[in-house]
């Protein structure tokens, strides 16, 4: 049978987490970060599944008019990290316009007590990462590679993954052997600058 086309994925609507307390969340991302809290869905039952669960579901809007969500379940728990997960893996990053963007917010940010990683250089874009008061980790990016520089990239992406996807085949074969203590390491390293004994 044909299928029909798949959608024009436009952007991102919103990305939702979990917040232990509304009104904290809403400080941080409306007073710190400067993004106004834009619309509110309170309800006793999930509309998606029908399950019982009260909730007030509050999102901030970006200015490309994407948003990023929280639930708050009137519980006061924050969202557990995955315990399989380094803490650095799982984040959300929001585009800003320079890098004199980063070390503003970076400076915003620790005036308010608030634990700031970076500016980090990231080659094609630089970044600074912190925690929101849920345990979410975000990142600011600041774009630096133009988009010639990113097309030129695209086009060697799928050969890329395509050899990483080769290289864990292997080491599955060579893990299910016995043979395969360590964590498997990609064929190339792009950020030879932060191996051991580097400067």
């Amino acid at each position: 049978a044909t299928l029909p086309a798949p959608a024009a994925i436009q952007q991102l609507h919103h990305y939702a987490y979990k917040a232990r307390d509304a009104e904290e969340t809403r400080h941080f991302y409306e007073d710190i970060l400067g993004l106004p809290l834009y619309h509110i869905i309170q309800s006793d039952y999930v509309p998606s599944t029908g399950e019982y669960c009260p909730y007030t579901h509050f999102f901030f809007r970006l200015q490309d008019g994407s948003f990023i969500a929280f639930f708050d379940l009137g519980d006061d728990v924050k969202p557990l990290p995955s315990p399989n997960t380094p803490l650095w893996v799982n984040h959300i990053s929001f585009r800003v316009n320079t890098v004199q963007d980063l070390e503003n917010t970076k400076t915003r940010l620790q005036a308010h007590g608030i634990e700031v990683l970076g500016v980090t250089d990231h080659h094609i874009f630089k970044s600074i990462y912190f925690f929101d008061p849920n345990g979410i980790r975000l990142e600011l990016t600041a774009q630096l590679a133009d988009a010639a520089q990113m097309h030129k990239d695209s086009t060697v992406a799928h050969q890329r993954l395509s050899d990483w996807t080769a290289r864990k085949e292997q080491w599955r074969k060579e893990r299910a052997a016995g043979n395969a203590a360590h964590a498997l390491k990609p064929p190339t390293n792009d950020r030879p600058e932060f191996a051991p004994g580097k400067a």
